[in-house]
């Protein structure tokens, strides 16, 4: 290790947000960037472990080898830590921005773990700076072509790999922007797009294609030796109660979709919540992101439902170490509905029962309905807890429940029990040229673990076209 005491003189330090005021004025990034002798020292906290299980399958799905670029970047060495780094870690500016971190809490520190996530962003964002980040073109190309299908993480991972190993690759994506879930499902001051762009631009310099505002189809594939599908897990969860068609009920996708276009284009959002009572349905990383940006447009309050009970505060017997802790958190757009309204906008154990709609098809109002687990242990409403709210905006961030039906259909392929394109044993490989990978292989998940599966399923790819 760089610094045997570092754990004991530094104490963790992550980079701070935005004071809450300023940044709920603008869509810029959250957080505020530290000078690089703050990330050095952060870097010495690592102890450099004889059993690391921060690039465990407990901590990294990419299996970053964490304690050799910290050691590295805490004496100094940034370049060589950043290439060590990009050895396992195809796009740290996102991971880096937008990974929940599981290595820190895998970290043998605990609580107190190394802010790996923020040194890597370091280091990219200092390559970058630098100029250490060019593009890298294969020396040589197979001859062989792979058409990969979606732009999202696991879209990008799996063209970069195989790029890299001498294929001709050829991403194609249905939106007018690339980058999927990464472009359109995280909101601007989580992952700016310049970020995204930036790395778009990289890589056709490498010699990826895009074809873009494009639906894949079999017939228009045929000339490709390997073909990836990478469509994510894109099927959303319905709420299954009446009027779900009433104006002013959406998805969260959507929502947020629309919010980044309008952001983006400069032309405002179609689906603004500016001025109206906003109700989510969902308490993860998305429906945080619906509150955030709601906040943002100037919604007249925000109120989000948890179906869940409301997590503990520390570690559970079995929930032990050095497993994700299941405990309460509280994200950004949670922070900031408090600071507005005075009151955390989390209300656990509740769903909506009804919506209720005027003359005109559109959504005046909810009834939610608290919930209780039955004696086999699924959730049933409680009699007498109805409760009418307000609300002109109803956003559904209930999760997904695998991939669309049109991409099943155009490729004559049958998804899983949960809704996920697996071939046997749980390979990427569905037969003829076809393989998966990403959410739509796993089924919905983290962005770190869709990169970590599209390089997975690349390698397969490769093995299937060398031979």
């Amino acid at each position: 290790m760089g610094k045997a005491t570092g754990f004991m003189e530094y104490p963790r330090m992550e980079n701070p947000y935005r004071e809450t005021q300023e940044r709920l004025s603008d869509y810029a990034e959250l957080h505020l960037v530290q000078p690089g002798e703050i990330r050095l020292c952060q870097a010495s906290r690592c102890m450099n472990c004889g059993v690391p299980f921060c690039q465990s399958d407990y901590g990294c799905p990419l299996h970053n080898l964490i304690p050799e670029w910290n050691d590295l970047l805490c004496r100094g060495q940034e370049k060589a830590a950043l290439e060590r780094l990009l050895e396992t870690a195809p796009f740290p500016e996102f991971t880096g921005r937008v990974c929940p971190a599981l290595c820190e809490k895998a970290c043998n520190l605990a609580n107190d773990g190394v802010t790996n996530r923020d040194n890597e962003l370091y280091l990219i964002e200092t390559g970058f700076e630098k100029g250490w980040i060019q593009p890298r073109i294969p020396e040589v190309r197979t001859g062989k072509s792979v058409a990969v299908v979606g732009s999202g993480p696991s879209g990008m991972a799996c063209a970069d790999f195989l790029n890299r190993q001498g294929h001709s690759v050829t991403v194609i994506e249905k939106a007018d922007r690339a980058g999927g879930l990464l472009m359109y499902g995280i909101p601007n001051m989580k992952l700016p797009k310049e970020i995204l762009a930036r790395r778009i631009r990289l890589m056709e310099a490498e010699g990826i294609s895009f074809r873009l505002n494009t639906e894949a189809d079999p017939r228009t594939l045929i000339g490709y030796d390997a073909i990836v599908l990478c469509g994510g897990a894109r099927k959303p969860r319905s709420l299954n109660i009446p009027s779900m068609d009433a104006e002013g009920v959406h998805f969260a996708t959507d929502y947020l979709t629309a919010a980044t276009r309008g952001l983006l284009d400069g032309t405002g959002s179609l689906l603004s919540a500016k001025g109206k009572h906003v109700v989510v349905v969902g308490g993860g990383d998305t429906g945080n992101d619906c509150v955030g940006t709601a906040l943002r447009q100037g919604c007249a309050s925000v109120t989000e439902l948890e179906m869940m009970p409301c997590p503990p505060k520390e570690r559970i017997g079995s929930n032990p170490w050095p497993e994700w802790p299941r405990i309460l958190r509280t994200d950004y757009g949670q922070t900031e509905a408090a600071a507005i309204q005075g009151a955390d906008p989390r209300v656990y154990e509740t769903t909506v029962q009804r919506i209720m709609a005027d003359a005109d098809n559109a959504i005046t109002g909810i009834t939610t309905v608290r919930l209780a687990r039955d004696q086999e242990g699924k959730p049933a409403p409680v009699p007498g807890s109805e409760r009418t709210l307000p609300c002109e905006l109803l956003l559904i961030a209930a999760g997904f429940v695998g991939c669309e039906e049109a991409t099943l259909s155009r490729f004559s392929l049958k998804a899983d029990a949960r809704g996920r394109l697996m071939g046997d044993g749980s390979t990427h490989y569905l037969g003829g040229k076809l393989f998966s990978a990403g959410d739509m292989h796993t089924g919905q998940s983290l962005v770190v673990r869709a990169l970590a599966d599209g390089r997975a399923a690349a390698r397969e790819v490769d093995a299937f076209l060398q031979g």
